[in-house]
């Protein structure tokens, strides 16, 4: 009789735990507080994520400006050289405030001399302005990089931590290696996220780069055509 009363008891017990035990709410990841919890690597790569848009949007506009040229630009060129109005010329091409407008007006100073001469004048001229419209796009492909090697650096200093922690103290509960682990890979992930950003960055300016130097030297060869036309 006393068991059947013990087990009635328990029975009781089990039900009553069941009924006031509420169910736990599972816990939310909130990017900003593991970004906190990362540590001080998130502050270089903080960084490297600022340079990588402030390179890439002031090399864009930089570029965009740069290769914008009149479609008719050519031709007015073309027509006050045949006219032998090369005043005129150059004034158009230096108000152009582009690498072509400069390439064309360096070539117009040299109108006179052999041809070859004034071809390797107007390159010069073109090397000079690549060289302006690259500067500080392999920035980007540095960032591309280190990012990643910083996400790394800092998740493997963290774990070195977690665990030099638990052999200090001794607690090794799961929860607490796991909440450690998933808190430390942010670092990772911020570094392969900032390196693949700045890695397409990159290629698109150097592809817009590439159009740049492609206007030059078709603008180029159009200047060396109406300097030889005459004498066609």
């Amino acid at each position: 009789m006393d068991l059947f009363l013990l087990q009635v008891q328990n029975a009781v017990d089990t039900l009553n735990k069941a009924a006031t035990t509420q169910p736990v709410a599972p816990k939310e990841m909130h990017i900003i507080d593991m970004m906190i919890k990362a540590g001080w690597i998130m502050i270089p790569l903080a960084i490297l994520s600022i340079a990588t848009i402030y390179v890439f949007v002031e090399r864009w506009l930089a570029i965009k400006k740069a290769t914008e040229v009149d479609g008719n630009f050519m031709n007015i060129i073309r027509d006050n050289i045949i006219s032998g109005n090369v005043t005129a010329a150059r004034n158009f091409a230096r108000n152009t405030a582009n690498p072509v407008g400069r390439m064309i007006d360096k070539g117009l100073q040299r109108i006179g001399k052999p041809i070859d001469y004034i071809e390797s004048n107007m390159e010069n001229v073109a090397q000079l302005e690549m060289y302006k419209l690259e500067r500080n796009v392999n920035v980007l492909a540095v960032i591309s990089k280190i990012a990643p090697i910083f996400g790394f650096v800092g998740t493997l200093v963290g774990l070195m931590q977690l665990f030099f922690n638990i052999n200090a103290t001794g607690e090794y509960e799961l929860s607490t290696i796991a909440g450690g682990i998933y808190t430390k890979l942010i670092t990772s992930i911020s570094g392969l996220l900032i390196g693949l950003i700045a890695y397409l960055c990159h290629n698109i300016l150097h592809t817009q780069v590439e159009k740049a130097a492609n206007k030059m030297e078709a603008a180029a060869a159009d200047f060396l055509d109406v300097l030889q036309e005459p004498t066609r």
